[in-house]
C-alpha cells in the first residue's frame, strides 16, 4: 500500500508535530508540516500532497487565502483541503459535517482518530 502524502499547515508547531507523529504511526501516511501559511504553497508544490489539513487562523497568510491560492494553482487545484479551526466548537458541528468555503472542517481540539477518519473520507472523494 502506498502511503498518502498529507501536508499539515498550522501555526501551532506542537500540534503539527504531535498530529504528524500520530498520523505517521498509523503507517498510512507520509507527513510534511509547515507552521506558516506563506510557506504552504511552495511546500505543496514540492511535496505534492494527496490532502492538505489547513488551519484557518494563522498570522501573515490565513487558511482561506492559502486555500484560494491552491485552487488558483493548476498544480494544486484538485488537492482536497480539510480545515481545522478553533473558531467553531465541536458542539456546533452537525452530525452530517459542515464546510467552510466548500471545504470540510474539524473543530479544535480534535481527536487524532477523527482526523484519520476525516482524511480517509476526503481522500475517497
Amino acid at each position: 500500500m502506498d502511503k498518502k502524502r498529507i501536508l499539515l499547515v498550522d501555526d501551532e508547531a506542537a500540534l503539527t508535530r504531535s498530529l504528524g507523529m500520530y498520523l505517521e504511526a498509523t503507517g498510512k501516511f507520509e507527513i510534511r508540516a509547515v507552521n506558516r501559511g506563506g510557506e504552504a504553497i511552495r511546500v505543496a508544490r514540492e511535496f505534492k500532497p494527496h490532502l492538505v489539513r489547513l488551519d484557518l487562523m494563522m498570522p501573515e497568510v490565513d487558511g482561506t487565502e492559502v486555500a484560494e491560492r491552491m485552487k488558483a494553482d493548476p498544480e494544486l487545484t484538485a488537492v482536497p483541503i480539510v480545515f481545522l479551526t478553533a473558531l467553531v466548537k465541536k458542539s456546533e458541528v452537525g452530525a452530517d459535517g459542515s464546510d467552510i468555503g466548500g471545504h470540510p472542517f474539524l473543530a479544535k481540539p480534535v481527536d487524532p482518530e477523527k482526523v484519520v477518519e476525516c482524511i480517509e473520507r476526503n481522500l475517497r472523494r
